[in-house]
């Protein structure tokens, strides 16, 4: 963890997954310091502010991004609002975390990184499977060859989060404001293919929404539509031919949780949790040569978290936090950048078009 150097002045925009993991995830960090929140609610704004010891809250951004104390700015708001907000803190010379999905289309996510770019800033997207301990032991394993040549990947990212119908409706309910779980974890799963197992040649995509309306609870709880889906199924051709199949689905009682499967002709490696409530604790990695039994592999000290939290999301983001300390250190963006983000933007964008047209669409070369 990068600890020496000047404090890094913050501002978290959002206060949802923001108030959750990103507050104190930079506060837990010894190089970095929160010093402006911003909700578009004045009221929740500042007693989040009050809540831990933030200097200033505003519902205003411009007012945000006019402090000469706020180095660099933490976007956390939905999606729909990522675009606009991420390029008015690169305009007002701010270095930039973004959440995922990084916006609306991989135009948008263009024009940031080369915003980005063309400012001299560091802008990093927050994949944080990237950082995990068994995540990290599953690439070295890849890397060195361990299943041989690959013959099949099977993932499967089933959870019960949206299950219960009663669950309000909301902006995630909305297609057109970035919502849906191809959004919220299929972004995760194709950057963590590109950074595993290389670039998609070619993909065709199901998208379908098993819960068609929920309740408002600003409307009297009356029934809204759902437009975004709830259930995903992709299948892709990497470009050294590998068949690769994604299942995701946010609305399955009892799902078996996040499982990746890698069988090559030399070994298998099948990384995997089932723990339902938090998607980073619990993940395991069993390896066998052909033809062996699986067993689990020991996850080494080199590659754990330095310290434990509650809530399983916190450790990993705060190596986030560390890789764009590290990457403002030394002036460039260090992966995972924007640059990432394109890609991760541009397979959900192209699995979007290939449901649309009933078809597999080829995947351009970046």
């Amino acid at each position: 963890m990068a600890s020496s150097g000047k404090k890094i002045g913050i501002a978290v925009i959002g206060t949802g997954f923001g108030k959750k993991i990103h507050i104190p995830g930079f506060q837990h960090h010894p190089r970095t310091e929160v010093v402006a929140v911003y909700n578009r609610d004045l009221g929740t704004a500042k007693a989040i502010a009050d809540s831990h010891g933030i200097r200033y809250a505003h519902n205003n951004l411009d007012k945000i991004l006019a402090l000469p104390e706020v180095d660099a700015v933490s976007v956390t708001t939905p999606p729909f609002l990522h675009y606009e907000m991420a390029g008015a803190a690169l305009e007002a010379g701010k270095h930039l975390l973004l959440e995922k999905p990084m916006a609306m289309n991989v135009e948008e996510v263009r024009k940031l990184d080369r915003l980005a770019d063309s400012r001299g800033l560091v802008a990093i997207a927050d994949f944080e499977f990237r950082f995990v301990p068994a995540w990290q032991l599953l690439a070295e394993y890849l890397q060195q060859g361990y299943v041989g040549k690959t013959r099949l990947i099977k993932i499967d990212w089933i959870v019960t989060s949206r299950a219960d119908p009663t669950r309000p409706w909301n902006w995630y309910a909305r297609k057109d404001r970035g919502g849906g779980a191809l959004g919220a974890v299929g972004s995760h799963a194709f950057d963590y293919i590109s950074w595993l197992f290389g670039d998609v040649k070619r993909l065709s995509a199901n998208l379908t929404c098993a819960i068609p309306e929920r309740p408002d609870p600003q409307d009297g709880n009356s029934l809204k539509p759902v437009d975004a889906d709830d259930t995903c199924l992709i299948m892709m051709e990497l470009a050294d031919g590998t068949p690769c199949q994604l299942s995701i689905s946010s609305v399955t009682y009892n799902g078996r949780g996040h499982w990746v499967e890698i069988y090559g002709d030399q070994g298998t490696l099948v990384l995997g949790s089932d723990n339902l409530k938090d998607y980073v604790h619990g993940f395991k990695l069993w390896a066998a040569p052909a033809g062996k039994t699986l067993t689990t592999v020991e996850i080494p000290k080199r590659l754990a978290f330095p310290q434990m939290f509650s809530d399983g999301r916190l450790a990993p983001f705060i190596r986030t936090v560390d890789r764009l300390v590290e990457s403002i250190d030394q002036g460039k963006s260090l992966t995972p950048s924007l640059k990432e983000g394109i890609y991760s933007q541009l397979l959900m964008d192209l699995s979007h078009q290939s449901h649309n047209s009933r078809c597999w669409v080829d995947v351009p070369k970046l």
